[in-house]
Protein backbone atom coordinates (compact mmCIF):
# COMPACT_ATOMS: atom_id res chain seq x y z
CA UNK A 1 0.00 0.00 0.00
CA UNK A 2 1.68 3.51 -1.12
CA UNK A 3 2.17 5.54 1.91
CA UNK A 4 0.31 9.13 1.48
CA UNK A 5 2.30 12.23 2.15
CA UNK A 6 0.05 14.37 3.90
CA UNK A 7 0.32 18.10 4.67
CA UNK A 8 1.78 19.34 7.77
CA UNK A 9 -0.02 20.44 10.47
CA UNK A 10 -0.48 24.43 11.08
CA UNK A 11 2.41 25.42 14.39
CA UNK A 12 0.77 26.13 17.48
CA UNK A 13 2.12 29.30 19.05
CA UNK A 14 -1.13 29.52 21.67
CA UNK A 15 0.45 33.31 22.78
CA UNK A 16 -0.49 36.64 21.84
CA UNK A 17 3.21 38.94 21.49
CA UNK A 18 3.48 42.86 20.30
CA UNK A 19 6.02 45.06 19.63
CA UNK A 20 5.82 49.21 18.45
CA UNK A 21 8.57 51.70 18.16
CA UNK A 22 7.72 54.84 19.14
CA UNK A 23 10.08 58.40 18.92
CA UNK A 24 12.85 57.66 21.03
CA UNK A 25 12.45 53.67 21.64
CA UNK A 26 10.45 50.36 21.83
CA UNK A 27 7.42 49.15 23.48
CA UNK A 28 7.18 44.73 23.37
CA UNK A 29 4.36 42.85 25.04
CA UNK A 30 2.75 39.61 25.97
CA UNK A 31 0.29 37.69 27.65
CA UNK A 32 0.95 35.75 30.29
CA UNK A 33 -1.05 32.29 29.65
CA UNK A 34 0.99 29.20 29.23
CA UNK A 35 -1.05 26.06 27.51
CA UNK A 36 -0.98 22.32 26.91
CA UNK A 37 -3.54 21.46 24.80
CA UNK A 38 -6.57 22.58 26.74
CA UNK A 39 -4.59 22.45 29.77
CA UNK A 40 -3.41 25.93 30.76
CA UNK A 41 -0.12 25.32 33.09
CA UNK A 42 0.95 28.75 33.89
CA UNK A 43 -1.33 32.14 34.13
CA UNK A 44 1.26 33.99 34.58
CA UNK A 45 4.49 33.25 32.82
CA UNK A 46 6.53 36.30 31.64
CA UNK A 47 7.22 35.55 27.97
CA UNK A 48 9.69 38.07 27.17
CA UNK A 49 13.20 38.44 28.26
CA UNK A 50 17.04 40.48 27.30
CA UNK A 51 18.90 39.26 24.93
CA UNK A 52 21.15 41.99 26.11
CA UNK A 53 20.89 45.20 28.16
CA UNK A 54 18.98 47.04 25.18
CA UNK A 55 17.63 44.32 23.39
CA UNK A 56 13.96 42.38 24.37
CA UNK A 57 13.21 38.96 22.78
CA UNK A 58 9.15 38.29 23.13
CA UNK A 59 8.70 34.33 22.34
CA UNK A 60 6.17 32.50 20.82
CA UNK A 61 5.92 29.14 19.94
CA UNK A 62 7.36 26.03 22.33
CA UNK A 63 8.06 27.05 25.36
CA UNK A 64 11.06 24.75 25.38
CA UNK A 65 12.30 25.63 21.96
CA UNK A 66 11.75 29.19 22.78
CA UNK A 67 14.21 29.14 26.01
CA UNK A 68 16.91 27.32 24.24
CA UNK A 69 16.81 29.31 21.61
CA UNK A 70 17.15 32.78 23.86
CA UNK A 71 19.61 30.67 26.45
CA UNK A 72 22.10 30.45 22.88
CA UNK A 73 21.47 33.71 21.79
CA UNK A 74 22.38 35.30 25.34
CA UNK A 75 25.97 33.67 25.17
CA UNK A 76 26.82 34.31 21.82
CA UNK A 77 26.11 38.43 22.96
CA UNK A 78 27.85 37.63 25.87
CA UNK A 79 31.34 36.32 24.41
CA UNK A 80 30.56 39.27 21.64
CA UNK A 81 30.65 41.67 23.89
CA UNK A 82 33.48 40.78 26.18
CA UNK A 83 35.54 42.00 22.45
CA UNK A 84 33.67 45.63 22.95
CA UNK A 85 34.61 48.53 23.90
CA UNK A 86 33.98 49.18 27.43
CA UNK A 87 30.45 50.84 27.78
CA UNK A 88 29.60 49.41 24.27
CA UNK A 89 26.68 47.44 23.57
CA UNK A 90 25.70 45.20 20.47
CA UNK A 91 23.35 46.43 18.02
CA UNK A 92 19.99 45.64 18.17
CA UNK A 93 20.73 44.26 14.16
CA UNK A 94 23.22 42.17 15.34
CA UNK A 95 21.29 40.52 18.45
CA UNK A 96 18.37 39.86 15.96
CA UNK A 97 20.75 38.34 13.24
CA UNK A 98 22.13 36.12 15.70
CA UNK A 99 18.54 34.63 16.60
CA UNK A 100 17.80 34.04 13.00
CA UNK A 101 20.83 32.33 12.57
CA UNK A 102 20.50 29.72 14.62
CA UNK A 103 16.50 29.20 13.59
CA UNK A 104 17.88 28.93 10.28
CA UNK A 105 20.34 26.62 11.09
CA UNK A 106 18.04 24.20 12.61
CA UNK A 107 15.22 24.35 10.17
CA UNK A 108 15.16 20.52 10.12
CA UNK A 109 14.99 20.03 13.68
CA UNK A 110 11.75 18.48 14.92
CA UNK A 111 11.61 15.32 12.36
CA UNK A 112 12.02 18.73 9.23
CA UNK A 113 9.43 21.27 10.99
CA UNK A 114 12.38 23.20 12.41
CA UNK A 115 12.57 25.08 16.17
CA UNK A 116 8.93 25.87 16.89
CA UNK A 117 10.40 29.16 17.83
CA UNK A 118 8.36 32.39 16.62
CA UNK A 119 9.80 35.72 18.64
CA UNK A 120 10.40 39.40 18.17
CA UNK A 121 13.72 41.03 18.79
CA UNK A 122 12.91 44.73 19.72
CA UNK A 123 15.27 47.23 21.21
CA UNK A 124 17.19 50.51 20.72
CA UNK A 125 20.81 51.16 20.13
CA UNK A 126 22.66 54.85 20.12
CA UNK A 127 23.48 54.14 15.94
CA UNK A 128 20.29 53.14 14.90
CA UNK A 129 18.14 53.96 17.70
CA UNK A 130 14.85 52.22 17.98
CA UNK A 131 13.96 48.74 16.20
CA UNK A 132 11.93 46.16 15.92
CA UNK A 133 12.36 42.43 13.71
CA UNK A 134 9.94 40.07 13.22
CA UNK A 135 12.29 36.66 13.58
CA UNK A 136 10.67 33.64 11.53
CA UNK A 137 11.08 29.83 12.97
CA UNK A 138 12.51 29.91 9.21
CA UNK A 139 15.20 32.19 9.59
CA UNK A 140 14.08 35.29 8.06
CA UNK A 141 14.40 38.78 9.84
CA UNK A 142 11.78 41.67 9.03
CA UNK A 143 12.63 44.92 10.15
CA UNK A 144 9.01 46.82 10.41
CA UNK A 145 7.27 49.29 12.43
CA UNK A 146 5.20 46.89 14.38
CA UNK A 147 4.94 43.41 14.20
CA UNK A 148 2.97 40.97 16.23
CA UNK A 149 2.53 36.72 16.13
CA UNK A 150 1.27 33.96 18.28
CA UNK A 151 -1.84 32.38 18.02
CA UNK A 152 -4.05 35.79 18.84
CA UNK A 153 -1.87 38.02 16.52
CA UNK A 154 -4.59 36.60 14.05
CA UNK A 155 -7.17 39.18 15.86
CA UNK A 156 -5.63 42.29 15.84
CA UNK A 157 -3.74 42.31 12.44
CA UNK A 158 -6.40 44.86 11.27
CA UNK A 159 -6.30 46.79 14.63
CA UNK A 160 -2.70 47.32 14.54
CA UNK A 161 -2.36 48.56 10.83
CA UNK A 162 -5.40 51.34 11.52
CA UNK A 163 -4.38 52.60 14.65
CA UNK A 164 -0.66 52.69 14.03
CA UNK A 165 0.53 56.68 14.02
CA UNK A 166 4.48 57.80 12.92
CA UNK A 167 6.39 58.99 15.91
CA UNK A 168 3.78 58.22 18.80
CA UNK A 169 4.95 59.14 22.04
CA UNK A 170 5.71 56.79 24.95
CA UNK A 171 2.31 56.91 26.72
CA UNK A 172 0.53 56.27 23.39
CA UNK A 173 2.95 53.24 22.52
CA UNK A 174 2.13 51.66 25.47
CA UNK A 175 -1.54 52.14 25.12
CA UNK A 176 -1.27 51.08 21.30
CA UNK A 177 0.42 47.77 22.76
CA UNK A 178 -1.54 46.83 26.02
CA UNK A 179 -4.74 47.60 23.53
CA UNK A 180 -4.26 45.07 21.06
CA UNK A 181 -2.61 42.52 23.58
CA UNK A 182 -6.10 42.96 25.73
CA UNK A 183 -8.51 42.30 22.64
CA UNK A 184 -6.45 39.42 21.80
CA UNK A 185 -6.73 38.18 25.31
CA UNK A 186 -10.62 38.41 24.77
CA UNK A 187 -11.01 36.31 21.58
CA UNK A 188 -8.17 34.15 21.76
CA UNK A 189 -8.36 30.93 24.47
CA UNK A 190 -4.48 30.55 24.07
CA UNK A 191 -4.05 33.91 25.06
CA UNK A 192 -4.79 35.61 28.49
CA UNK A 193 -3.80 36.11 32.32
CA UNK A 194 -1.86 39.29 32.59
CA UNK A 195 -0.15 41.11 30.67
CA UNK A 196 3.55 42.63 30.53
CA UNK A 197 5.05 45.34 28.84
CA UNK A 198 9.02 46.48 28.31
CA UNK A 199 9.61 49.30 26.99
CA UNK A 200 13.34 50.03 25.68
CA UNK A 201 15.33 53.78 25.12
CA UNK A 202 17.74 55.48 25.90
CA UNK A 203 17.65 55.38 29.73
CA UNK A 204 17.10 51.90 30.37
CA UNK A 205 14.67 48.77 29.56
CA UNK A 206 11.73 49.68 31.97
CA UNK A 207 9.05 46.72 32.80
CA UNK A 208 5.15 47.25 34.09
CA UNK A 209 3.19 44.58 34.70
CA UNK A 210 -0.87 44.70 34.30
CA UNK A 211 -3.13 42.14 36.45
CA UNK A 212 -5.66 40.56 34.65
CA UNK A 213 -8.61 42.46 36.61
CA UNK A 214 -7.22 45.59 35.74
CA UNK A 215 -7.10 45.49 31.84
CA UNK A 216 -9.73 47.23 29.79
CA UNK A 217 -12.94 44.98 29.57
CA UNK A 218 -13.15 44.12 25.92
CA UNK A 219 -16.15 42.78 23.32
CA UNK A 220 -18.88 42.15 25.87
CA UNK A 221 -16.74 39.58 27.88
CA UNK A 222 -17.58 38.96 31.78
CA UNK A 223 -15.13 40.92 34.06
CA UNK A 224 -14.27 39.14 37.44
CA UNK A 225 -13.63 41.49 40.20
CA UNK A 226 -10.62 40.49 42.17
CA UNK A 227 -10.77 40.78 46.10
CA UNK A 228 -12.93 38.24 47.53
CA UNK A 229 -12.78 34.85 49.04
CA UNK A 230 -14.65 31.40 47.64
CA UNK A 231 -18.15 32.64 47.22
CA UNK A 232 -17.81 35.81 47.61
CA UNK A 233 -16.18 37.58 43.64
CA UNK A 234 -19.13 39.20 41.85
CA UNK A 235 -19.43 38.86 38.02
CA UNK A 236 -20.12 41.84 36.03
CA UNK A 237 -22.25 41.28 32.77
CA UNK A 238 -23.58 43.67 30.24
CA UNK A 239 -26.70 45.36 31.76
CA UNK A 240 -27.00 43.01 35.22
CA UNK A 241 -25.17 44.68 38.39
CA UNK A 242 -23.63 41.67 39.66
CA UNK A 243 -24.18 38.44 40.74
CA UNK A 244 -22.82 36.70 43.46
CA UNK A 245 -20.76 33.81 43.39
Amino acid sequence: MESINRAQEAPKTGTTIVACEYAGGIVIGADTRVSTGTYISNRASDKMCNLTENVVMARSGSAADTEAVAGFVRHHCAQREIELAHGETMEVKQVARILTKINYENKNANNGTGLGCYAIAAGWDEKFGAQVYSCTAGGNMIKTSWTTDGSGSTYIWGFLDSEFKERMTREECEKYVLKALTLAMAVDSSSGGCARLCTVNKDGCFRRFIKGDELERQLGEIHFKSGGGLGKGVVYGEKSGGVAI
